[in-house]
Formats: C-alpha cells, sequence, structure tokens
C-alpha cells in the first residue's frame, strides 16, 4: 500500500511538473506574442518619425526656397514688381534682363516666356527655377550669385557681395 501511495505521489508530482512547465511554455509563447506584436508598433512609430522627418525637411526646403526667393525679390527691387533700371533694362521684381528671358527659352526649346512676362512677379519666379533647375543651383549662394553674374557666377568676386546682401536678407527674414 504504501508503494502504491508513494507512485501514486510520484506520478501526481510528476503530472504537476509536467502542467508547470506546460503552462510556462504557454505563458512564454504567450509573451514572444506579445513581444511580436510590440516589435510591430516600434516598427509602425519608427516609420511615421521617417515619415514626419521626410515632410519636415520638404517644409524646411519650401520655407528656405521661399525665404531665398523673398530675398531675391528685395536685393533685386525691394519688392516693386514694377521696378525698371534703364541702364541694364531689367525689369521687374527680379530685375530680369532680355538675355535672361532668351536664355530660359532657349533652355525650354521653345519661346514660352515674353520680355513683358519680366513684369509679372509669378512669371519672374518661374523663370528663377527654370533657370536654376537647369544650371543645378542647389544651394542658396549658388542661387545669388549665379543669378547676379550668369552660370559662371560663383568664379566671378563681384557676386560675393551680392551673396553677402541675400545672405543678410535671408537671416533677417528667418
Amino acid at each position: 500500500m504504501k508503494n502504491i501511495l508513494y507512485v501514486l505521489f510520484v506520478v501526481s508530482a510528476m503530472t504537476l511538473l509536467l502542467m508547470m512547465q506546460l503552462d510556462s511554455e504557454k505563458q512564454i509563447e504567450q509573451m514572444h506574442e506579445e513581444l511580436k506584436l510590440y516589435e510591430n508598433i516600434i516598427d509602425s512609430l519608427y516609420k511615421e518619425i521617417d515619415t514626419l522627418n521626410n515632410r519636415l525637411e520638404i517644409y524646411d526646403f519650401v520655407d528656405m526656397e521661399t525665404n531665398m526667393i523673398s530675398a531675391l525679390i528685395f536685393v533685386e527691387s525691394s519688392g516693386n514688381d514694377s521696378a525698371y533700371n534703364a541702364s541694364e533694362d531689367a525689369v521687374g521684381c527680379l530685375q530680369i534682363r532680355k538675355t535672361m528671358v532668351d536664355d530660359v527659352n532657349r533652355i525650354l526649346k521653345n519661346k514660352i516666356y515674353t520680355y513683358n512676362d519680366r513684369w509679372s512677379r509669378t512669371k519672374s519666379i518661374e523663370m528663377l527655377k527654370i533657370y536654376c533647375n537647369h544650371y543645378n543651383l542647389n544651394t542658396p549662394e549658388h542661387i545669388a550669385r549665379c543669378w547676379n553674374g550668369g552660370p559662371r557666377g560663383l568664379a566671378k568676386p563681384q557676386t560675393v557681395n551680392y551673396w553677402s546682401r541675400v545672405k543678410n536678407k535671408m537671416e533677417e527674414n528667418s
């Protein structure tokens, strides 16, 4: 009888240990599932952060571009769309000369812009963007110096002062 009780006790203990082992394995499996869920949440948060950072870069670029154009307009014409420099035949807010209109039309391989378009702020800014894109002007300094001195404006020492004035205005506007 003692042996039966002992065997029964051992079997019960083993069964209890086995059940505890199975329960632990089930808990571990549940924890793995929770961990996968948290990993997915973290991954989603990283993607959201990346999206927000990309948007911030875009907004920063748009703000920088707007500030850059505003500074150029101020330096060129003090914001006056009707500004005219008779000695250079420079017209409008960006003081565009006929040669710039010709260059932009050459870039576009079509006569899109007219000399009268220089009086339009919108069309002047369009021409500026076409010019910058064509000559791969990516930084404010490159844009300012080449706007002032032509496509090889970076090589011209006299454009440094112009860039300084544009940069100062950009800093004022920030």
